[in-house]
């Protein structure tokens, strides 16, 4: 079951449209169908993807995860799917401008969980925040609730806080756009690193492939611990990336109505 992409995407249509040349758009399919909103099918086991097989981009280089997944976040919003090394490297630097200061004498090859939502939101795809968790489960059900009440992609750091993914869809026990009552069994994710994978966290799932939370978990794993956030010590960003030491970080669309509603999102 999919949702429809083309009226959620009108503002980033126009921001994308002067600034990253996304090429002409793609045509709904013929499959898509309105979520349910009876009570009869709130507890029906559910699949939902808002990715095809064009949204998919793999990252250019080792450096530019965020860069690829917001440019796979982008082509899931909005009608065109731009799959082009320039939009990648334009996203990859206009997310590293974001991230934020670093300490002294290090210089920045990638770009910060933070850049990586502030840059959605300053091309008009947000609402996006971080988000940070204490387990597995809660990550998962707020992943698919955001999917399904936006209609918009889910951002994961994964591997210790090290490399970005992108979660398109899932499949759970109830349907999260009418019901708080479900289980996630499994998220459909994208990794730009595809097909090469890690030594040490395992290889990159196929695009769109949906992973059961036991298998997610060996990669989507809490964020490393540590007194270093990516800014000097005391500094506003530190007190606010700290926050996420030991935590399953999320980049989350929210409504503004049920933002204070959600008590798992940072302040």
């Amino acid at each position: 079951m999919q949702l429809r992409r083309s009226a959620l995407a009108l503002p980033l249509s126009i921001v994308l449209a002067a600034a990253l040349a996304v090429p002409g758009a793609l045509a709904a399919s013929p499959n898509e169908t309105a979520a349910p909103t009876s009570a009869a099918t709130a507890t029906r086991p559910t699949k939902l993807d808002l990715a095809d097989a064009t949204d998919f981009v793999a990252q250019t280089n080792f450096v530019q995860c965020v860069g690829a997944s917001m440019q796979m976040m982008l082509n899931i919003m909005d009608s065109g799917a731009d799959r082009s090394a320039r939009t990648q490297l334009r996203l990859q630097n206009l997310a590293r401008d974001l991230s934020g200061p670093t300490r002294a004498g290090f210089q920045r090859q990638g770009a910060s969980v933070r850049g990586w939502s502030g840059g959605l939101n300053q091309l008009g795809a947000g609402p996006y925040r971080l988000v940070g968790t204490e387990t597995l489960d809660q990550a998962l059900r707020l992943a698919a609730k955001a999917i399904g009440t936006t209609g918009k992609p889910v951002g994961l750091l994964v591997w210790s806080g090290r490399h970005a993914w992108v979660m398109s869809g899932f499949h759970a026990t109830g349907d999260p756009r009418v019901t708080d009552d479900y289980e996630v069994t499994r998220a459909i994710v994208m990794d730009p690193l595809y097909p090469y994978g890690s030594s040490k966290w395992g290889p990159s799932p196929k695009p769109r492939q949906a992973l059961a939370p036991s298998v997610l978990a060996k990669q989507f794993v809490p964020r490393r611990r540590g007194t270093w956030a990516g800014a000097p010590i005391g500094s506003p960003t530190t007190a606010t990336l700290s926050a996420f030491s030991g935590k399953y970080v999320l980049v989350l669309p929210y409504a503004p109505t049920r933002i204070a509603r959600d008590r798992h999102i940072a302040a």
